[in-house]
């Protein structure tokens, strides 16, 4: 379920989770310091991930992903900015790629949570960002991206 709270016509948040049956340590461990197994996981949507700088799991690290939103492959790099292990918890800012021909700037929030009763886990994405103009469309393909690869990598997980 994708939530929008704007805060004006430029500047917005969105969000979506995905019920998943991994644990939450084991789902942030492998996007967090595996992330070159995120194609092998989810082949149709992510096709390429490129540590360009930095180590696993440490804050700095600068990965290029490319990916298939609507159809269209595209390229996004990111910078991790903040790491919590303790709450399976990691922010990412967007530093270049298709992303920023629409927006000014996008953090990526992704954090695994478990369920407060029975197995498994809650996966949650949370985008802030501005757009450069008012006709740009909010970035929910990248939620839907965001909950197919979850389910890809829970599949993955699971087995």
């Amino acid at each position: 379920m994708v939530h929008a709270a704007m805060q004006s016509s430029m500047v917005g948040e969105i969000e979506t989770s995905v019920e998943i049956k991994a644990p939450a340590q084991k789902y942030y461990h492998m996007l967090t310091g595996k992330p070159k197994d995120l194609p092998k996981a989810a082949p149709d949507n992510l096709k390429k991930c490129d540590v360009l700088e930095g180590e696993p799991g440490k804050i700095g690290r600068i990965l290029s992903w490319n990916y298939v939103t609507d159809g269209q492959q595209k390229v996004m790099k990111e910078r991790i900015e903040v790491l919590e292990p303790e709450k399976n918890l990691m922010v990412a800012r967007v530093i270049g790629g298709d992303l920023l021909k629409e927006f000014k700037s996008v953090f990526i929030t992704i954090q695994a949570t478990p369920k407060q009763r029975g197995h498994g886990s809650v996966a949650k994405c949370h985008l802030k960002y501005e757009k450069i103009d008012k006709k740009v469309a909010d970035p929910e393909d990248i939620l839907v991206l965001f909950s197919k690869v979850s389910k890809d990598m829970d599949e993955m997980l699971s087995s």
